[in-house]
């Protein structure tokens, strides 16, 4: 018998499932002021391996979150960028960023 789950869980569970894991935020966090090329996500993000930010991003335009546009020039560029639904996501964004910054506070981190 499967136990109920508590108001709002199903909801939390399928936010993570799109926009969860180590990666994503910061992807998206980076897209908000505008479209980035792949080389410009790598960049800002040095941490990341080529093929987990391929597979990240692969995810998020799976999803919907995230477009991908490919410029005709040669060689071709990649740009990547929200949808107008994936743009829903931009104001809870900021949010997370002054928590994570008074989180640093409230433990004695300095940015």
């Amino acid at each position: 018998m499967p136990t109920e789950q508590p108001e709002g869980t199903i909801f939390v569970q399928t936010t993570l499932k799109i926009i969860g894991g180590k990666w994503k935020l910061l992807i998206l966090w980076h897209l908000k002021d505008g479209g980035k090329r792949f080389s410009e996500l790598k960049r800002l993000i040095p941490e990341i391996t080529e093929k987990m930010l391929i597979q990240q991003l692969r995810e998020l335009e799976k999803d919907e979150v995230v477009n991908r546009y490919v410029q005709s020039d040669v060689p071709p560029k990649v740009e990547y960028s929200f949808t107008a639904y994936g743009e829903s996501l931009i104001p809870v964004l900021k949010p997370l960023c002054d928590w994570g910054q008074q989180h640093l506070r409230q433990i004695g981190h300095s940015q």
